[in-house]
C-alpha cells in the first residue's frame, strides 16, 4: 500500500496533532500543503463520495473565510456543485487535516478513526 497523503496547514493545531500522532506511530506519509496545493473540485467530489460524509463536514467551520462569507447559511441553501466550487476555490475553506489512504478519506483528526485506518495493518 502506498503512503497516505495528508493535506495540512502548518499553523493548524489539529494538523500538528495529527502529524505528531502519525510520527509517534511510525507511519510514513506524504505531506501536501492545503493552502498552496488546494484540492480541485474533481478531487473533492471523489473524496465526498469515498468518505460517505455530507458535504458540510468538508468545511472548516472555525475558519475566518467560513465566517466572513456567512457559509453557515450557504451550506444549507446552495447545491452540492456550488459548494464544491467554493471548497475548491481556497484550501483554507476545507476542514483539515484530510488524510487519503487507499480508498479511505478522513476529514479532521479523530484519533479513533485514524487508529482504525492506519493501525489495522500493523
Amino acid at each position: 500500500m502506498n503512503k497516505p497523503i495528508v493535506l495540512c496547514y502548518p499553523k493548524c493545531g489539529t494538523c500538528r496533532k495529527a502529524e505528531s500522532w502519525l510520527k509517534s506511530n511510525g507511519i510514513e506519509y506524504s505531506y501536501r500543503p492545503i493552502k498552496e496545493d488546494h484540492p480541485t473540485k474533481g478531487e473533492l467530489s471523489g473524496w465526498l463520495k469515498s468518505s460517505g460524509l455530507p458535504i458540510a463536514k468538508f468545511f472548516n467551520t472555525s475558519g475566518l473565510l467560513y465566517k466572513e462569507n456567512n457559509m453557515k447559511d450557504k451550506v444549507k441553501a446552495l447545491s452540492e456543485d456550488e459548494l464544491l466550487d467554493i471548497l475548491a476555490s481556497d484550501g483554507m475553506m476545507v476542514k483539515r487535516p484530510v488524510a487519503l489512504y487507499g480508498n479511505a478519506v478522513l476529514v479532521g483528526f479523530k484519533e479513533e478513526e485514524w487508529e482504525k485506518l492506519f493501525l489495522k495493518e500493523k
